[in-house]
């Protein structure tokens, strides 16, 4: 009898099975048996498994027709024998000694159930899973998702390994649906005495490129829907039942992931909606507390109310609103010992109105340039989505502030007045923004020679003060949208350059330069540099290209004319985009990293074999490639 049985269902997944088979074969954990079984795939995913199978004893091969991978995986349990039990997806991967190491966690502790961290795996790029980054921050043994909360959010199957006996007493097994492993991955937290929480990553979750690829990439589709809302109500009503303390955090998570589908799949059927997903959704929210209700937003929280008063026309309007950025409720107050803050819309019920905890500001600037050695820069700060007519007036300051030492440069504090504009979005769309406009201006000259040597980075802040409103934030905006960056300038031996970081935040960087872009520029598909290097070091330069997600480098040369350096990046030749965006840092290689400040103001978006780059200066300066 094996140590440890995995399962693995696979329908229409010739591409990954492989690949995933490899990565279990390959365990530190050799004494395993993999079975797999095939849920009326229409490709050669099987003959991919016997391949295998013929090469490796331990791999098995069950067939049926098409009935859905829950209905897969309760054959694939009856057939198993391990002491433990493990599930894997047949598009995903797990690291090799992941087995290992949740299968000794429960020999030594005796708990039911081991769980560990998720990367998601696109293309060949991890990046940390966001359902599970805090809830396995820290490793914990024989706790309990009574006393670790966080585990709510862990509703997937395949990060685990079970106890086989444990499994059996709780006479788990799988509704035969999508969205299948919620209810019974919840159901294993709470029914067991004790579980291993392992910091370590244990599975790699694939995003797949197909477009409807995956049962959560056609999460729209009705019959998907209603899956989706199968499992939520079967998980809520466990919950309420069962450990009534963790229902708030559930519907917390609920409500901002499952709902946030829902509402975007009820808008788009509007009056057409089949009422039996209506009544799904509204039967779920009916046992939603007023305490998970306004932890989402404003804005999200009215839609998922007409929603669960099957208001449908309202919500497919007030959702196409949002989607415009035409969705702007008044905000007010009330109280004064204790001021609280109100949303305002007539579809909302007061007892769901209250945004006190959700405000916050939204500063851009729509310009920055300096004028006789002074950066000036006016911008508008926004408090949230919200119509704030109300406050009328209200006292706004902008300073800049040192990270490390908290210094601080007060820039401007000035009374301003919001006022409408239509303001340009990221998809070229423009929508109205409710805003306090502001000015300031940044003279080098009031910073001292120790804020100068210190060679710091000062970021750009705002604040609003009025009618009992006092909100802070950094000044930011879009990467891709206007304005530009200013060139940077010398002062007392020093550079003070403009620059913004990858979310687009302003400030101030005090550096100096061993290399300095002088031109940059794109022609024709190339990407053109040239500038000057103050030391030319012993070894020969190289453009040195690294992608800030994965590290991943690319290599160009560089011609030198005396201190004078030139190169030239062909942008087709770039590797692909991973994910949504992709941020190369651009350094010069003489044996050791030079990081050349770009003196050119010109910021250039250009597409090339239908590709999108912005040419535009990193954090600290230098030069910065893009591409989306």
């Amino acid at each position: 009898m094996p140590v440890l049985s995995v399962i693995v269902p696979f329908h229409n997944v010739e591409k990954y099975i492989g690949p995933c088979l490899d990565s279990i074969t390959a365990q530190t954990l050799d004494d395993l048996e993999v079975i797999c079984v095939d849920d009326g795939s229409g490709d050669e995913g099987a003959a991919a498994v016997e391949a295998r199978m013929a090469q490796d004893p331990r791999i098995k091969l069950l067939s049926q027709d098409n009935h859905g991978v829950g209905h897969a995986r309760n054959v694939g349990v009856r057939h198993a024998t391990g002491t433990y039990l493990a599930f894997v997806d047949g598009d995903d991967t797990v690291p090799r000694d992941a087995f290992k190491r949740m299968v000794s966690s429960l020999e030594t502790t005796g708990s039911d159930l081991a769980c560990g961290n998720v990367m998601r795996l696109y293309r060949n790029l991890l990046i940390p899973s966001w359902a599970h980054r805090q809830a396995f921050a820290k490793p914990a043994k024989r706790t309990h998702i009574t006393r670790h909360p966080l585990l709510v959010r862990d509703r997937m199957l395949w990060n685990k390994v079970y106890r086989r006996s444990f499994w059996d007493r709780l006479g788990l097994s799988f509704p035969e649906r999508m969205y299948e492993d919620q209810p019974v991955a919840m159901a294993a937290h709470v029914g067991a005495e004790s579980v291993d929480v392992l910091a370590r990553v244990v599975y790699h979750w694939r995003q797949r490129d197909e477009q409807n690829a995956s049962i959560t990439q056609r999460r729209l589709a009705p019959a998907n829907l209603r899956d989706r809302l199968l499992s939520v109500t079967q998980t809520a009503e466990l919950l309420a039942r069962c450990a009534p303390g963790l229902k708030t955090d559930f519907d917390r998570d609920t409500l901002d992931i499952d709902m946030t589908v829902a509402v975007e799949a009820m808008a788009a059927m509007g009056e057409d909606a089949e009422p039996d997903l209506v009544d799904l959704a509204a039967r779920y929210l009916d046992g939603v507390s007023r305490e998970a209700w306004l932890s989402i937003p404003f804005e999200h929280r009215l839609m998922v109310h007409l929603l669960h008063r099957r208001r449908l026309g309202e919500l497919s309007r007030v959702y196409a609103e949002a989607r415009q950025g035409r969705l702007l409720p008044k905000v007010g107050s009330s109280g004064w010992l204790r001021k609280r803050w109100y949303g305002r819309h007539p579809a909302m019920p007061g007892h769901l109105s209250e945004v006190s905890e959700e405000l916050g500001l939204q500063a851009r600037l729509v310009s920055l340039d300096w004028h006789d050695g002074v950066l000036h820069g006016a911008g508008r700060v926004a408090v949230g989505r919200f119509d704030v007519g109300d406050l009328r007036r209200a006292r706004v300051r902008t300073w800049l502030r040192e990270r490390g030492t908290g210094d601080t440069v007060v820039l401007s504090e000035n009374d301003s007045f919001p006022t409408w504009e239509d303001v340009e979005q990221e998809d070229g769309v423009r929508a109205p923004e409710h805003a306090f406009p502001f000015r300031f201006a940044f003279d080098p000259e009031v910073m001292s020679r120790g804020q100068l040597a210190r060679h710091g980075q000062w970021d750009l802040h705002v604040r609003v003060k009025g009618g009992g409103l006092r909100l802070e934030c950094r000044v930011a905006g879009p990467r891709w949208l206007p304005p530009l960056i200013p060139a940077p300038r010398r002062t007392s031996g020093v550079w003070l350059v403009p620059v913004r970081s990858a979310k687009g935040a302003w400030g101030i960087r005090v550096r100096t330069a061993q290399a300095v872009i002088g031109d940059c520029r794109v022609d024709g598909g190339d990407l053109l540099l040239s500038g000057r290097l103050t030391d030319l070091g012993d070894g020969e330069p190289v453009l040195r290209l690294r992608r800030k997600s994965d590290g991943e480098e690319m290599y160009f040369p560089v011609e030198l004319d005396g201190q004078k350096f030139s190169a030239c990046v062909p942008l087709a030749g770039i590797d692909e985009c991973v994910g949504h965006e992709s941020w190369w840092e651009v350094m010069i290689d003489q044996g050791r990293p030079l990081r050349p400040i770009v003196r050119s103001r010109q910021r250039t978006i250009t597409t090339v074999d239908e590709r999108r780059f912005l040419i535009d200066r990193s954090e600290d300066g230098c030069l910065l490639l893009a591409e989306r």
